[in-house]
């Protein structure tokens, strides 16, 4: 959808112009006869948003489009851009509260949460009207994006205050991750009796960002309570609050408990998805299980979920743990075909291994592949490994 029409009487720079059309290829803004729309509703069709784990995915926003590398670097470089020239009133597009949403979340992306905070404090200029849950919510996910957590807090209730802005499930949600990353638990707890005081919907997402938390401090007991409680507030587990249990599970070593939440997944009418299966995968490999790790390999396959760089890394490492180099290496040429790739480390285990068992033809075609499928400065480190091997490639 064309964001800048001509037909706007819009003089604005011939460089605005084109930011806003390259913008254009990676975001989709919604159409509104106002200048700064009313966040989106909570709608059928934003179901699945209200599922992710992640509450900064969450948020209500037109949404850069990841599928490819150029889309985002596009929008990247257009936010850096725009920091270099001003905001012109008579742009009618750059004027959306949504744009500038976009915007906002794109310079948290480059790290640049200063120009973020600039943004939206322009924005009752910009869009004539002051700013909303929209542009609250994309500043608090432009912190963390700039890895800048702990300032949230402060901009939490700093700009609801000045803004008079009344912060929804979704600003909440952002609050507590980033007291989760900050190490502060208890007060994450916490936000949950004000959200209650303030009759604010305690979703199933920030619930699970609460258990992973507790589960990633070691209070397993504190997470399986606040699980019950999870559930007797009618919030229903989703898919990834099971995957968080069963991860932090498998970590652990646990398999009948990793089988039982796959169990409990399944009769709540869910299907166990690539995460899970690595997730056990990793669980069988950690208690010496090769053999069920294999199977669910297979699984994993025939349940039409193609293997990620995981998968490959988890069936690579225990094929080499086990002697089986051959297998270690198909399990390398498949993950080539589907471009999935384990990481070096794991990649550079399984070559030492095949040299140390003259197995020289495939150790070389390794690192060949390897050196032909990264750039140029990680070629190096596979000609030294090369050379340390006394492999002539």
């Amino acid at each position: 959808m064309a964001i800048y029409s001509p037909s706007c009487g819009s003089r604005s720079p011939p460089v605005i112009r084109v930011l806003v059309l390259r913008l254009s290829t990676a975001v989709s803004i919604p159409s509104s006869t106002s200048s700064c729309p009313p966040p989106p509703s909570s709608s059928p069709s934003n179901s699945h948003l209200r599922n992710d784990h992640d509450p900064i995915k969450t948020l209500p926003l037109p949404k850069p489009s990841f599928s490819s590398t150029s889309g985002r670097f596009a929008v990247e470089l257009a936010a850096r851009r725009l920091s270099r020239i001003k905001f012109r009133e008579s742009n009618p597009t750059v004027s959306h509260e949504s744009f500038l949403s976009t915007v906002i979340l794109s310079y948290g992306s480059a790290h640049k949460l200063d120009r973020a905070i600039a943004i939206f404090e322009e924005i009752p200029r910009l869009c004539s009207a002051p700013p909303t849950t929209l542009s609250f919510n994309a500043l608090l996910s432009s912190a963390i994006r700039a890895g800048q957590h702990t300032q949230v807090p402060h901009l939490f209730s700093r700009l609801a205050q000045k803004h008079s802005i009344s912060p929804d499930r979704f600003s909440y949600g952002v609050l507590i991750k980033s007291l989760c990353l900050s190490g502060k638990l208890e007060n994450a707890l916490e936000i949950i009796n004000e959200m209650e005081e303030k009759c604010v919907e305690v979703t199933t997402v920030i619930y699970t960002t609460l258990i992973s938390a507790l589960y990633k401090d070691g209070k397993q007991e504190r997470a399986e309570e606040l699980w019950n409680e999870m559930v007797e507030k009618g919030k229903d587990p989703d898919l990834t609050s099971y995957n968080v249990k069963i991860m932090h599970q498998a970590l652990d070593g646990k398999v009948e408990q990793v089988l039982e939440s796959i169990s409990e997944l399944k009769s709540a009418g869910l299907k166990p998805d690539r995460i899970t299966y690595n997730y056990l995968m990793t669980c069988y490999s950690k208690n010496g299980r090769y053999e069920d790790v294999k199977q669910v390999y297979e699984e994993l396959k025939s349940s039409g979920y193609a293997p990620n760089s995981t998968t490959f890394k988890v069936m690579m490492n225990l094929l080499c743990e086990s002697g089986d180099f051959d297998g270690g290496f198909d399990v390398f040429m498949e993950s080539m075909k589907h471009e999935k790739i384990p990481d070096s480390v794991t990649v550079r285990a399984l070559v030492v291994a095949l040299a140390q068992k003259a197995k020289l033809e495939e150790a070389k075609m390794v690192i060949r592949a390897m050196r032909e499928r990264f750039p140029v400065d990680m070629v190096g480190e596979w000609k030294i490994v090369g050379k340390e091997l006394g492999l002539d490639i």
